[in-house]
C-alpha cells in the first residue's frame, strides 16, 4: 500500500494538469473582450481597502515570525530532551536539532514571503487607503527582507502597465531567437537547437537551483531577466538608473539607506549571536524566501502555452490576461502568501483591489473571460521545471509569439488569423 500510494503521488507530481493540455491543444486567439465588459461585473465596493483589517493581517504575521524566532531558542534543549527520553546518543540529539531547523527553516520561509507579499500589497496601495500607512508598512517590511521597497515599487509598477510586451515589460522578458545566435527558423535543423541549448540534467538544476536563490538579489543588483533595453549597469540602487524618474529618485535613496542600516544591524547581531546563528535565524529562511518569491513571480507569465506580444498586438488587458492562477501550496499559499498566486489574474486587471477581496474578484471575472481565464493544477514544482527547461526562446518578429523549446517547437499555436502572425 505506502508503494502505491508513493507510485500515485509521484504519477500526480510528474503529471500535467488538465488545463494545461487543453490549452496546449487550443490555436491562440488573442482575446477581443474589453476592459468595461469585465469592470462591469465588479461592483465598486470590492475596492474599499480597510486599514485595520489591512494592518492586523500584517501585525499577525509579524507576531507569528517573532514567536517562532522566539521558539527557534528552544531548539537546542528540546532536542536534548528528544533524545533522552529515547535513547540518549549525539546522532540521535543531531537528528532532532537539525530536524527542528529545517523546519524553523522552512515554517520562517514562509513568514518571511508572507510579509514580503504585503509589502507588495502596499506597493498597490491596498493595505489602506493612506497612502502614508502603504509606504511606511512596505518600506519597513521590505527593508527588514533586505528588498529595495520604492525602487522595486517603481519597477513593478511599470511591469503592470506593461506585462508580456516584449519591448516595454521590465521583469523576466524572454530571450529571442537572435541572442541565442540560432540560425534563422526557415534553415535551423533539430541539430542547431541542441547544440546551443541543450544541456545536461544536473546542469539544469545546478541553474534553477542559481535562480530560485540568487535570482531576485540578481535582479535587484545586475537587472537579470529585465528588459534587454536598459543600459549595462542598470540596477535598482543607483537613483539615476533608467529604471526610475526624477521624482523617485528620492525614494531610491530612502530605500538605499534604510538597506544600509538593515544590514548594519545584522552586522551588530552578528557579532553579538555569533554568524552561525544568524545564518541559522535570518540568512537561511531569507533564502528560501527568495526561492518562493522567484518561483511564483517566474510562474505568473512564464508558460508554454501563455503569449507574449510585440507593440502590434499587445493591449493592456491582453497582457493582464497573459497570467497564470495556481494553487501555490494550497490553503497556506492562499493565507500566507495572501492570494499572490492563487488570484494573480484578477490581481493584474484590478491591482488597485486588496488581496482579501481577489478570490471574489476572480469568480466573477471568470464568467466573462471564459476560455481566456488561465488556470493551472499542475504541481507547482512540477510547471517549474517544465517551464524552466521548455520556455527557452521567442521568436524575433511577429506580434503574437509563444516559448519554444529546446528543439524550436511551440508547446501552443498561434490561430491563422488575419493581423496575426507567430
Amino acid at each position: 500500500m505506502p508503494l502505491m500510494l508513493s507510485l500515485s503521488f509521484l504519477s500526480t507530481f510528474l503529471q500535467d494538469g488538465p488545463e494545461y493540455e487543453k490549452r496546449k491543444r487550443t490555436p491562440f486567439v488573442p482575446p477581443d473582450i474589453t476592459l468595461s465588459e469585465v469592470h462591469a461585473v465588479v461592483p465598486q465596493h470590492l475596492r474599499s481597502k480597510d486599514t485595520l483589517k489591512g494592518l492586523s493581517v500584517v501585525a499577525r504575521d509579524v507576531f507569528l515570525a517573532f514567536s517562532l524566532y522566539t521558539l527557534s531558542e528552544y531548539i537546542p534543549t528540546t532536542s536534548s530532551f528528544l533524545a533522552q527520553r529515547i535513547h540518549d546518543t549525539l546522532w540521535l540529539q543531531s537528528l532532532f536539532k537539525w530536524s527542528l531547523w529545517a523546519t524553523y527553516w522552512q515554517c520562517q520561509g514562509i513568514l518571511f514571503t508572507s510579509l514580503w507579499c504585503l509589502s507588495h500589497e502596499s506597493s498597490h496601495g491596498n493595505l489602506s487607503s493612506r497612502g502614508w500607512i502603504n509606504d511606511g508598512v512596505g518600506f519597513c517590511l521590505h527593508t527588514s527582507l533586505l528588498v529595495p521597497y520604492f525602487p522595486w515599487k517603481s519597477s513593478h509598477i511599470a511591469h503592470h502597465k506593461a506585462t508580456v510586451s516584449l519591448e516595454r515589460d521590465t521583469v523576466f522578458v524572454p530571450p529571442t531567437r537572435s541572442h541565442f545566435k540560432l540560425p534563422p527558423e526557415a534553415v535551423a535543423r533539430t541539430k542547431d537547437y541542441h547544440e546551443i541549448l541543450e544541456e545536461t540534467p544536473i546542469y539544469t538544476f545546478y541553474r534553477m537551483f542559481l535562480m530560485q536563490i540568487f535570482g531576485l538579489l540578481f535582479y535587484f543588483v545586475f537587472d537579470a531577466r529585465g528588459s534587454p533595453k536598459h543600459p549595462p549597469g542598470t540596477n535598482h540602487f543607483n537613483p539615476y538608473s533608467t529604471i526610475f524618474k526624477p521624482r523617485e529618485r528620492i525614494g531610491v535613496v530612502a530605500s538605499d539607506a534604510g538597506l544600509l542600516a538593515m544590514i548594519a544591524l545584522l552586522y551588530l547581531w552578528s557579532r553579538n549571536v555569533g554568524f552561525g546563528q544568524l545564518a541559522r535565524i535570518y540568512l537561511l529562511p531569507w533564502l528560501l524566501t527568495n526561492h518562493w518569491i522567484v518561483m511564483l513571480t517566474y510562474l505568473h507569465h512564464a508558460d508554454p502555452t501563455v503569449p507574449y506580444y510585440r507593440r502590434g498586438a499587445w493591449t493592456f488587458l491582453r497582457g493582464a490576461l497573459a497570467t497564470v492562477d495556481r494553487p501555490l501550496l494550497g490553503w497556506i499559499g492562499r493565507v500566507f502568501f495572501h492570494n499572490v498566486s492563487h488570484n494573480h489574474v484578477s490581481h493584474h486587471i484590478f491591482s488597485d483591489i486588496p488581496f482579501y477581496n481577489q478570490p471574489e474578484v476572480t469568480a466573477r471575472i471568470r464568467t466573462v473571460l471564459k476560455d481566456h481565464y488561465n488556470f493551472d493544477s499542475t504541481n507547482t514544482f512540477r510547471a517549474l521545471y517544465r517551464t524552466f527547461t521548455q520556455c527557452e526562446f521567442v521568436e524575433d518578429e511577429g506580434d503574437v509569439v509563444f516559448y519554444k523549446n529546446r528543439e524550436g517547437k511551440p508547446a501552443r499555436e498561434v490561430a491563422q488569423l488575419t493581423g496575426d502572425s507567430r
